[in-house]
């Protein structure tokens, strides 16, 4: 079996204690032996943090985010994101829902499923659901207000919780809901995280907001968009009608949360996989792909002496803040 010495880079905080569970490690380990070192041959970094511009030009970088940017192909040879875009073998559209765990995406994929015998009134004897702990975003702020003033919403996070406390299991509180307010942080084609796949997992009509180009994945029919609205007061009538109409509810929640032309999950990881496998299966003196000269040396060079110097700027501004109030 080849050996691979890899590093990680710039990820979450948590990390290294939940490392093995990291689909991309786990995938890797099922072809390579893999040795997670601090003299690797191949980086994965993601964006919190800047260490991965002091990277020996020798190494191949591989991006990896989970937030809306988008990739520098001046600083990695190859990147996982959220675009629509083609970029040859450098890039691969892989959004982060597609990361969490495969019980929830098998939920959200049969979500449509309703057992025989299954309630309304039982299964969900609470109007909506909003669970967020980030309070940065005031269109998101604003929707549940404006819902709020229809009929109560029961925020579970700790953001203007009103359950008496956080949720400890989001899934199991969303269930009750016939509906669940999730919006993303922001708006960008393509950008869709895992609150869409929590929300269809737990079968509810999501009543979404971000993606512009939802559309081309998940099923329109099968939750309201959000997001081509001025206002969430804007759509209230129709949230309305859906939630005084059993029949036109049910309607929506037996609707595929997918597009029928939508990969399979199979089909999704198995399209990772071989993107993958491309770039370790090369020598890897053939997997360069960033430019490592003249300009792309100078860009790197440029990128540094900039990190250095903002970080001294934001310094004395905190020192001057404190010494003066200012």
């Amino acid at each position: 079996m080849k050996k691979i010495r890899i590093a990680f880079k710039d990820y979450w905080e948590d990390f290294p204690q939940t490392m093995e569970n990291y689909l991309i490690l786990k995938i890797l380990r099922a072809h390579y032996e893999v040795e997670v070192c601090d003299d690797p041959d191949y980086v994965f970094f993601s964006v919190m943090g800047n260490s991965h511009w002091s990277v020996p030009d020798r190494c191949i970088k591989i991006f990896h985010t989970g937030e809306n940017l988008v990739p520098d192909f001046n600083a990695c040879d190859y990147a996982i994101g959220f675009e629509w875009m083609d970029y040859g073998d450098r890039y691969l559209r892989f959004p982060l829902y597609l990361f969490y765990r495969r019980e929830l995406l098998e939920e959200a994929w049969h979500k449509h499923e309703i057992p025989e015998g299954w309630d309304l009134a039982k299964e969900k004897p609470a109007f909506c659901s909003f669970v967020v702990s980030n309070p940065n975003n005031p269109d998101r702020n604003e929707a549940y207000r404006q819902l709020n003033r229809y009929k109560k919403v029961d925020s579970g996070g700790r953001y203007l919780n009103n359950v008496g406390g956080p949720v400890t299991d989001k899934l199991a509180f969303d269930r009750k809901h016939k509906f669940s307010l999730c919006y993303e942080n922001g708006s960008h084609p393509g950008y869709t995280t895992e609150k869409l796949v929590e929300a269809f997992a737990a079968r509810t009509v999501p009543l979404y907001w971000g993606d512009p180009e939802v559309a081309r994945t998940f099923n329109p029919s099968a939750f309201v968009d959000l997001t081509g609205y001025s206002s969430l007061e804007e759509a209230l009538p129709l949230i309305e009608a859906l939630d005084r109409d059993d029949d036109r509810y049910l309607q929506m929640l037996r609707e595929p949360a997918f597009r029928a032309d939508a990969p399979s999950l199979e089909e999704s990881y198995a399209r990772l996989e071989a993107w993958l496998l491309h770039i370790f299966e090369q020598p890897l003196e053939k997997a360069y792909r960033r430019n490592r000269n003249n300009q792309g040396k100078l860009y790197i060079e440029n990128r540094l002496r900039l990190d250095c110097w903002a970080n001294r700027k934001a310094l004395w501004g905190l020192l001057k803040h404190r010494l003066t109030g200012k």
